[in-house]
């Protein structure tokens, strides 16, 4: 069974980083492509980054361009989100997906929050 396990997240004050994490288990071939979403009360999901196999292309947000960085991780289907210079308009739960190959999949999510 395919699930995805996130760690990482918190509260920070504002200015400061956070790191997400987020592993890929059940499943033994190479993901199309990773993501992290966020979800605010209120709103649609909206993707924050993704992360792709074939030569590790990234896409952002414009909202967290200069400030996030996405990477796979050195194990196979392992992901990072690196968060600096959090502001208090970028608490939300994030979400970690995985495309694999048409099946998508989501983590359980997780709380960041920024205090000021």
């Amino acid at each position: 069974q395919v699930q995805l396990v996130e760690s990482g997240g918190g509260t920070v004050q504002s200015g400061g980083s956070l790191t997400l994490s987020c592993e890929v288990s059940g499943f033994t071939g190479r993901s199309n492509s990773m993501s992290y979403y966020r979800q605010t009360p209120g709103k649609e999901r909206e993707l924050v980054a993704t992360v792709w196999s074939g030569g590790g292309s990234t896409k952002y947000a414009d909202y967290v361009k200069g400030r996030f960085t996405i990477s796979r991780g050195n194990a196979l289907n392992t992901m990072t989100l690196q968060m600096n210079s959090l502001q208090p308009e970028d608490p939300a739960v994030s979400s970690c997906h995985a495309d694999l190959w048409g099946h998508d999949y989501w983590g359980q999510g997780t709380q960041v929050s920024v205090s000021s």
